[in-house]
């Protein structure tokens, strides 16, 4: 990424939710933060709240981490970004986590976003300055089993944003906030149906509660994403070499909606500072009932997608998954296919995206890759 008209694109592409009609978009900062960083996940459908433990869970549910088949594990995992604009725009991901008892796990990760280079000249014959924008959150987490069946975990957050640039205006500097998850996991034990054998499994995250992020001193301040996962799934147990996983999960921001709080009929400046005297607290309650089109634009705000999961004695994998958000708040629809292999303690996954909406979707046409080396000794819940 060579020149200012390309970086202006993408700071557009990847800090929007895009409406249409009459409905208002709702827009936040740092939205990287809700772009899935899990190869294995993305082959669901960008669902994982309720899936079986991974080393990714850190960004989808970290109290599945107390219900982890292994005892620790170190996840790295590489997306590429807008491929077709661009070659060096990804999201980089590396987890650590450590279950250190029947019912206690911990995890660290680091989310790392690059925006390629950018060459800034102040004339046609000057030397280039180049620039690196880019952004990053640091996440710690810690889950613990309230019983045999259910777990819940918290998580704290660093985030700082490094989009707007000196070079572009002397007064801006890096953006920095932080922010917690509450979240939860429920996993029955192994049921006896007539022709199988089953597993339920249901989860919960609030993600991203914090204070909001400000890149000029003085300046707006964005929200976070602060988001909702929702989200629960089966296991059907064909046989001890057999399992077919299926999930569901819905969506919603937590965000205020922009609206006309002053009934002039045009949402003006006045308007933006009514939206922004609202605290990031305050406005998770709001999120829920504020929409202007009223239940109608509610309901158009939460996203849902199911995806599934063939699993062959735990060295093979099959995925597939369906993502889909209202045309009016976002457009973003597909298919994603995915396949996991795994070699002793190392697994390799890889998933794909199949856009089916007529709006461009940045991961389009992009392979995602995950690797996860997992050591120390096997629990066995039940």
């Amino acid at each position: 990424m060579k020149n200012m008209l390309m970086f202006i694109l993408i700071y557009s592409m990847v800090n929007m939710v895009y409406s249409q009609e009459e409905y208002q978009e709702i827009t936040t900062g740092v939205p990287f933060l809700l772009i899935s960083a899990d190869a294995r996940a993305s082959g669901m459908g960008d669902l994982g709240v309720a899936t079986s433990p991974n080393a990714f869970s850190q960004q989808w549910n970290p109290s599945k981490y107390s219900f982890s088949g292994e005892q620790a594990g170190i996840g790295v995992s590489y997306t590429p970004y807008l491929r077709e604009l661009a070659t060096d725009i990804s999201l980089m991901n590396v987890t650590y986590y450590n279950r250190y008892n029947d019912r206690s796990a911990y995890a660290f990760s680091l989310k790392y976003f690059g925006l390629g280079e950018i060459l800034f000249r102040q004339g046609i014959d000057d030397e280039p300055i180049p620039a690196e924008p880019n952004e990053f959150a640091l996440d710690g987490s810690y889950s613990l089993k309230l019983s045999d069946y259910f777990s819940m975990g918290v998580t704290g957050r660093y985030i700082r944003s490094n989009l707007k640039l000196q070079q572009i205006d002397a007064n801006s500097r890096s953006a920095n906030s932080f922010a917690v998850d509450v979240s939860g996991y429920y996993q029955s034990e192994e049921k006896v149906y007539d022709k199988f054998n089953g597993r339920w499994r249901a989860g919960f995250n609030v993600s991203n509660l914090g204070p909001k992020i400000q890149y000029d001193e003085g300046g707006q301040e964005s929200s976070l994403p602060t988001n909702l996962k929702l989200g629960g799934g089966f296991d059907f147990i064909l046989d001890q070499d057999n399992t077919v996983a299926v999930s569901s999960e819905f969506n919603k921001l937590l965000v205020p909606t922009p609206k006309d709080f002053d009934g002039d009929g045009d949402i003006d400046n006045v308007d933006n500072q009514m939206y922004n005297d609202i605290g990031f607290f305050e406005g998770v309650f709001k999120s829920f009932g504020d929409a202007p089109g009223g239940f109608d634009e509610e309901l158009s705000e939460i996203i849902w997608a199911l995806g599934a999961e063939y699993n062959y004695r735990e060295i093979f994998a099959l995925r597939s998954g369906y993502y889909h958000e209202s045309k009016k708040k976002g457009v973003r629809r597909y298919f994603t296919l995915g396949a996991g292999f795994k070699f002793n303690n190392t697994t390799i996954d890889l998933s794909y995206l199949f856009s089916t909406s007529n709006v461009s979707n940045p991961l389009e046409n992009t392979l995602r890759f995950g690797l996860t080396f997992n050591f120390g000794e096997t629990y066995y819940d039940y």
